[in-house]
């Protein structure tokens, strides 16, 4: 199914690495910096219309003068973050053209993202508010309250979210001007009504958070080298 509307997507890499102990989105992974491999799949994504980079004000000078000589047929924009990640994918979007109808949100730190996994997130937004990438739980999942078990939840029903996570414009700017707290931006959209869809995502879209996670995607640089 193709999708009628115009995307943009925001690439959020504005943290400042506090778990990882750096930022994470400008250290090379192989010969390049971990964003520029996010980048490439958004770039080769024949969905996506134009891209905007969500960097710490004190790597945009060099952000934006990196991401100028990184040729490519599409529009890259980069402005600087804000306190909060919904602060942030918030300039991110108000970045992008007046014509884009659909935003696709990505964490810089899932480089293995494919364009096939994005464009199923846009094409998931024909019949609902967004869609976002995500994959059923394998495990029994309990619910813990100060290292007590309080219930064994039902993992049929458990789904864990990744990126892309993919909106129109309207209802996913409506959502990031509320003020509440959210680790993803579906459960922003879900809280002011929307209706989020879910495309299944894949095991190596994974998000690098630790050095154990650095050193899986060395691996699978090298090995794809």
């Amino acid at each position: 199914m193709f999708s009628e509307f115009k995307t943009g997507a925001v690439i959020a890499a504005a943290g400042t690495g506090e778990r990882f102990g750096e930022k994470k989105q400008f250290k090379l992974l192989g010969r390049r910096p971990l964003l520029f491999h996010t980048l490439i799949p958004f770039l080769e994504c024949s969905d996506i219309a134009e891209i905007v980079v969500v960097v710490p004000q004190a790597d945009l000078e060099s952000v934006s003068r990196e991401l100028a000589s990184f040729t490519s047929a599409k529009p890259v924009k980069t402005v600087t973050g804000g306190t909060r990640r919904q602060d942030s994918v918030l300039n991110g979007c108000m970045a992008l053209s007046d014509n884009i109808e659909i935003i696709a949100v990505h964490d810089a730190a899932r480089p293995f993202v494919t364009p096939g996994l994005i464009s199923a997130t846009i094409n998931g937004c024909n019949g609902a508010d967004g869609c976002i990438a995500a994959l059923p739980s394998k495990d029994t999942v309990k619910q813990v309250v100060e290292n007590n078990i309080q219930q064994t939840l039902d993992r049929s029903t458990i789904w864990l979210a990744q990126t892309p996570q993919t909106f129109h414009k309207k209802i996913l700017i409506s959502a990031l001007q509320h003020d509440m707290d959210a680790t993803d931006e579906a459960s922003m959209v879900e809280a002011i009504s929307g209706n989020v869809a879910i495309t299944q995502g894949f095991a190596g879209n994974f998000k690098i958070t630790i050095t154990e996670d650095w050193q899986l995607a060395e691996g699978i640089i090298a090995n794809n080298g």
